[in-house]
């Protein structure tokens, strides 16, 4: 598994589960992250990106997504792409 750097956190929405990105490569709905932080680390396949509360399959650089997550995350943590090389 090959991994690239694709974002970082900017906040995290408990009680939504909601993961706020900045986005330095595009993302798209079905890829494989690895989000990994000084506490944080797990594997996500994502569902659904929202920007400004509308749904879009794909983001593209520089901008700023929600995404559901399964954990906790932290501000700072990196938003790693994982692909099959």
């Amino acid at each position: 598994m090959k991994e690239e750097k694709v974002g970082v956190v900017l906040h995290y929405y408990s009680k939504a589960g909601v993961a706020a990105i900045k986005l330095d490569k595009a993302l798209k709905v079905g890829d494989k992250i690895h989000i990994k932080g000084h506490t944080t680390d797990f594997d996500e396949v994502i569902n659904s990106i929202q920007i400004e509360h509308n749904q879009v399959n794909e983001a593209r650089k520089g901008d700023d997504i929600g995404i559901k997550v399964i954990d906790h995350v932290r501000e700072h943590d990196t938003v790693y792409k994982v692909t099959e090389q």
